[in-house]
């Protein structure tokens, strides 16, 4: 990033924190790693926070920093999200503060082993935590920022979305879910103010490694970013008004050019009859044959 750039951010964040509350943001999986980075980058901007994860101690101890540090107003929703009781009372959250104008939906968790070498109850809350929670939130929220006229949701999918040969498929599959959910959301919302963002991190210096069942010292650390930086670079990719925001991708030229090929086939992936290429022929000419016949 330029200094130009790190400098225009910097007149991005002093103004908005100190222009008083912009809103309040949720943000979940918000006790450590990406999401509490997340609470304190938002909080310096001016956001009121509710943060959402299961470790009560944990939340406290960033909440009652954050207070000290910020001034802002910060909340704490102990939640496991994979308890429909829990995942309800963050949905009531969503459904009636309506000082709320921003999702982080960052909690999930990860696998690394080969689907055979995998639990499969634990493959299933993956896809609990990482698709039915986030499709949850996302429906709890979205009709209160359509009558508010506006709102922002974030989506933490991951590169394995596009490149799901990288680690286990079912996690693969569900970071799949969240990007192509995002790019719906965005086609169906952004005529109605509110903003979509797909962040899609590469390998990152957090506790999901250890979780997923790869320490993170045994990746090579060309590849691994910090959370920091993760964070900062997904927020910078809001401001820049990015639908996706992958932070390790050099020129954002290759994404552009990937968008384009997947538009370029949209038309073509529903006709009428199979593709030359199959030797079928159409039962649909001949049906419009013997039609005309």
């Amino acid at each position: 990033m330029s200094d130009e750039t790190k400098q225009d951010r910097s007149q991005i964040e002093t103004t908005t924190a100190s222009s008083g509350s912009v809103g309040k943001a949720l943000i979940t999986g918000a006790s450590s790693g990406i999401g509490a980075i997340y609470a304190d980058r938002l909080a310096r901007r001016g956001l009121d926070l509710i943060l959402v994860a299961r470790n009560r101690e944990r939340l406290d101890a960033l909440a009652n920093r954050l207070a000290d540090e910020t001034g802002r107003s910060i909340e704490v929703l102990v939640a496991d999200l994979n308890n429909n009781a829990d995942l309800a009372r963050v949905e009531q959250a969503l459904r009636t503060d309506d000082e709320i104008s921003m999702l982080v939906n960052n909690a999930g968790f990860g696998a690394t082993a080969p689907l055979v070498n995998s639990d499969i109850d634990k493959m299933t809350e993956m896809i609990d935590l990482n698709v039915t929670a986030v499709v949850r939130l996302t429906y709890a929220v979205v009709p209160e920022f359509l009558k508010r006229g506006g709102g922002t949701i974030v989506n933490m999918a991951s590169i394995v979305g596009i490149a799901p040969e990288l680690l286990n498929g079912v996690y693969g599959a569900t970071k799949a879910f969240v990007l192509a959910f995002s790019l719906s959301l965005h086609k169906e919302l952004a005529a109605k103010h509110i903003r979509i963002q797909a962040v899609l991190p590469g390998a990152t210096a957090t506790e999901f490694w250890s979780i997923a069942g790869t320490s993170v010292e045994h990746l090579p650390s060309q590849i691994v970013m910090t959370a920091d930086d993760l964070v900062d670079a997904a927020i910078a990719g809001l401001d820049q008004g990015e639908l996706v925001t992958i932070p390790s991708l050099p020129e954002i030229a290759d994404w552009d050019a990937y968008e384009k090929a997947r538009q370029k086939m949209i038309p073509k992936l529903s006709l009428s009859s199979p593709a030359a290429r199959y030797g079928i022929t159409s039962r649909t000419h001949e049906k419009h044959q013997s039609t005309a016949l």
